[in-house]
C-alpha cells in the first residue's frame, strides 16, 4: 500500500529523514511516534507530493510519487491535520460546494447523512447554519473529520486530530478510524488513544524501528 524505501530528506542542509525504509500493508493502522522535529509531519508531506526526498523512493500501490503521480494519488488520500482550516462563511455552504464538485457527485452529501455524521461524533444538527469563525478549535477537527469521512476515501493520513478534544472525544474519533478493516491510517499522534490502541502498530521514527 505505502512504502517508504531508502528515503533521505533534508531541508536548508539539515539532515529531517535518514535512510527510512517503511511499509505500511492495506488496512493497517501506523502511529508515527517521536519528537518534535523528527520529521514525522515530512511523511505525511511526501506522501501528498508537497516534498520529495533528496534520495530514496516512496510508493502508494506500487505507483512511484513523484510530479506526475501526485494529483492522482491525492484523489485517493483523505488529510487531516490539527491546524484546521475550514474558511469562512456558514458550514452549510462549503458542504454544498463540496458535493458539487464534479469528483464527488457521487457521494452521498444528504441532509440524513449528514445530520448522522454530525450526531455520532456529538455535534448538533444547527451547527450547520453557523458561521466557520464561530466554531471552537474542537468543533473545527471533528467537522474536518467528518468531512473527510464522506469523501468515501480509503487512505487516511491523520496529523493530531484529536488535540481539540476531551478524553471522550479523542477516544471517539480513535475508535472510529481503528475500528474499521478498510481504513489505511498513518497516524501521526502524541495521543495515549492512538498510541495504546489495540490496533494500532507503533513505529519510532528517531530510532526507525517499530515499537510492537
Amino acid at each position: 500500500m505505502i512504502e517508504f524505501k531508502e528515503i533521505n530528506l533534508s531541508y536548508d542542509g539539515k539532515k529531517v529523514i535518514n535512510d527510512l525504509s517503511l511499509k505500511i500493508k492495506q488496512g493497517e493502522k501506523v502511529v508515527i511516534a517521536g519528537t518534535s522535529g523528527t520529521g514525522k509531519s515530512s511523511l505525511i508531506a511526501m506522501l501528498l507530493g508537497f516534498a520529495l526526498p533528496n534520495s530514496g523512493e516512496l510508493f502508494f500501490n506500487n505507483t512511484l510519487i513523484d510530479e506526475k503521480s501526485t494529483w492522482s494519488i491525492r484523489k485517493e488520500i483523505s488529510y487531516i491535520d490539527q491546524d484546521v482550516n475550514l474558511g469562512s462563511g456558514k458550514l452549510i455552504d462549503l458542504l454544498e460546494s463540496i458535493s458539487k464538485l464534479q469528483a464527488n457527485e457521487h457521494l452521498d452529501f444528504s441532509e440524513q447523512k449528514i445530520k448522522d455524521s454530525l450526531q455520532h461524533f456529538e455535534l448538533h444538527s444547527d451547527i450547520i447554519n453557523k458561521n466557520i469563525e464561530e466554531l471552537s478549535g474542537g468543533e473545527r477537527q471533528r467537522l474536518a473529520i467528518i468531512i473527510a469521512i464522506m469523501l468515501e476515501r480509503k487512505v487516511f493520513l491523520l496529523d493530531e486530530i484529536t488535540s481539540a478534544l476531551d478524553k471522550h472525544l479523542k477516544q471517539k474519533v480513535a475508535d472510529y478510524f481503528m475500528e474499521r478493516a478498510e481504513y489505511t491510517c498513518l497516524i501521526i499522534s502524541h495521543d495515549h488513544v492512538w498510541l495504546n490502541n489495540p490496533s494500532a502498530k507503533v513505529f519510532n521514527l528517531e530510532e526507525s524501528r517499530w515499537e510492537q
